[in-house]
């Protein structure tokens, strides 16, 4: 190092520095479910429909509108995959669909019939239409409700304990990225300050303390 800085000074050349860029640590970081209060959730809709729209919210990682957008054209249920068409970004982008819900999505199918949207409300006059935001709202909060879960639980909510999940299940960050349908790894990067997972899983010095 002294050589260098020396050489800088005899000849004049100019000091050169490497500077690594910084990763900013997001301010506020995402509430994500666990595993036990996703199925207290799930458990507690009677209604066949409703345990669906909070299946797939979590299930496919989906956006409030996206799930909205869900058509039975859709739904590949030979490839277990889900075609999301103009998502945000108007991107189109395929994701898995689980074994569970292709089940309670044929099961409902075939009882409810739906033209065309996969989950409808109504009108006043009776008329069946494609499922409003406030509809979505209105399940996710009635199931939070029910589940008797502390925490705030919204569609979003559900969506970034999806993308939490898989990475402490072991998908790697840009398959994430491309499933949650993020433009900017940067968007997918806060999941890392929240997933427990890497080469150890943290833990308190409590839970070792008294093993001495």
């Amino acid at each position: 190092m002294y050589g260098l800085r020396y050489a800088y000074r005899v000849f004049g050349m100019k000091e050169m520095r490497v500077m690594l860029p910084s990763i900013e640590r997001p301010k506020k970081l995402p509430v994500v479910l666990s595993h036990k209060e996703v199925k207290q959730l799930l458990r507690t809709q009677k209604l066949l429909k409703h345990r669906l729209v909070l299946a797939m919210l979590y299930g496919c990682g989906l956006r409030n509108f996206e799930l909205r957008n869900v058509q039975r054209k859709d739904l590949d249920f030979d490839r277990k995959m889900l075609h999301i068409r103009q998502g945000k970004g108007r991107k189109d982008r395929y994701v898995p669909l689980s074994d569970i819900l292709i089940r309670g999505l044929k099961k409902y199918l075939l009882a409810e019939n739906p033209d065309t949207w996969c989950f409808t409300g109504y009108e006043k006059t009776g008329k069946s239409v494609q499922l409003s935001s406030r509809g979505v709202q209105w399940i996710v909060r009635e199931a939070r409700k029910r589940s008797g879960i502390e925490k705030e639980i919204t569609a979003h909510i559900l969506r970034h304990s999806y993308a939490t999940h898989l990475l402490e299940m072991g998908l790697d960050i840009m398959s994430v990225k491309d499933l949650l349908g993020h433009a900017d790894i940067q968007t997918t990067l806060v999941y890392l300050h929240v997933a427990q997972s890497g080469r150890q899983k943290p833990f308190s010095p409590l839970d070792k303390l008294y093993d001495q």
